[in-house]
């Protein structure tokens, strides 16, 4: 029972407890804010992969745009509803029901 108390009564060992304290859940970098930080950081990682992903998908759509003349006049066509002069276009649109 006295090493029990004489350890408490250590100051420094009682400074060091309420640093850690103090540091762990007061301060304004605290263990819950560190936390909420690396959930961010790992959101902000897969939305930048998400896009540089959709920046290479457009890249090489563009690339094939600019060099095949027939996928340039199916996108026109899609896309645009573009025609020749002897087609005519049907649009089909569904109900929702």
């Amino acid at each position: 029972m006295k090493k029990i108390i004489s350890i408490l009564k250590n100051k420094y060992l009682l400074t060091s407890i309420a640093l850690v304290v103090w540091i762990g859940f007061f301060d304004k970098n605290d263990i819950p804010t560190q936390m909420d930080f690396r959930k961010q950081v790992k959101s902000l990682q897969e939305e930048r992969n998400y896009y540089a992903s959709e920046i290479n998908n457009i890249s090489s759509d563009l690339r094939d745009l600019s060099t095949n003349p027939k996928t340039l006049e199916k996108f026109a066509r899609e896309k645009y509803y573009m025609k020749r002069d002897n087609e005519e276009i049907f649009v089909l649109v569904e109900k929702k029901k």
